[in-house]
């Protein structure tokens, strides 16, 4: 036998070998492949529809479903449970909190930062306002309800609060009303740091009958807002009639202004000859 044919030889047996090596070992490759680490990012715990205020018990971590797309909000892979494993998960959520869903997203799926418009975008507003609605700021002073209280995409009523002075008694010279129910509450201003107990600027999606009543109470007395709970029917004009400071504090009643003593004119009679007549001092 040739050395030639030798060689062949070895190198047919060594390709086989070979062949049967890779095929041994593939299956374990696929599978240890196969076994990528589990990416977990923010998605929507409840179905979101379009112009959606994000709010905290809106999104939720979740497993990645489906391919990785950019713009997705990973979680830390910091270890669970450590202070700074909650302060960046706190974080990451804040980046969509109060933001606007440009498209809707079902349960689960992830949400995208160009999925959302931030408020001071260009397009939030347009993103935001339901078809027929409009916006409006209003000045929400310290004195009435707080605004530390409110979201985005909480539901508020709004209460007028009047002085009338000296004009009205005691029990009647100050009045409260509610004059608009149920506004979406699109933004809420930092304070006025120059405007010590201004208190902030809210914006709420209103209609233009509404906007207009807003605007005119703004001229007429202080302005608060109180929140709603979720889904609670509109009450009735009777069941919100309007407060007054009599109503609250009974005393009211039955206090009254000091009265004034009036100086009543001094008759004198004078007496000429047979003549009385009287005259006042």
């Amino acid at each position: 036998m040739s050395a030639k044919t030798i060689l062949a030889a070895l190198f047919l047996v060594s390709l086989g070998v070979i062949a049967v090596v890779a095929l041994r070992f593939m299956p374990q490759r696929l599978v240890v492949g196969s076994a990528t680490p589990k990416v977990t990012v923010l998605a929507a715990a409840v179905p979101l529809k379009a112009g959606a205020l994000l709010r905290a018990e809106d999104v939720a971590w979740r497993p990645l479903k489906g391919p990785w797309q950019s713009g997705m909000i990973e979680r830390s892979q910091l270890p669970a449970g450590s202070q700074r494993a909650l302060l960046a998960d706190q974080t990451s959520r804040a980046q969509v909190y109060g933001a606007a869903l440009r498209i809707p997203v079902a349960a689960g799926d992830a949400i995208r930062m160009s999925d959302v418009a931030k408020p001071g975008a260009r397009d939030f507003l347009r993103v935001v306002l339901q078809p027929g609605e409009r916006a409006i700021s209003i000045p929400v002073q310290t004195g009435g309800a707080s605004t530390g209280l409110l979201t985005p995409g909480d539901h508020v009523d709004v209460i007028l609060t009047q002085h009338f002075g000296d004009r009205q008694p005691l029990p009647r010279r100050s009045v409260s009303e509610t004059i608009v129910q149920d506004l979406r509450v699109l933004t809420i201003d930092a304070p006025h740091a120059k405007t010590p107990g201004f208190g902030r600027t809210v914006t709420l999606e209103v209609t233009p009958r509404e906007a207009e009543a807003i605007d005119t109470a703004t001229t007429l007395g202080k302005l608060s807002l109180t929140l709603r709970p979720a889904n609670s029917p509109l009450e009735s004009a009777r069941a919100i009639s309007p407060t007054w400071a009599g109503d609250v504090s009974p005393v009211l009643g039955s206090a009254s202004p000091p009265k004034t003593l009036t100086a009543q004119p001094m008759v004198i009679d004078v007496i000429r000859g047979t003549a009385t007549q009287a005259v006042k001092r």
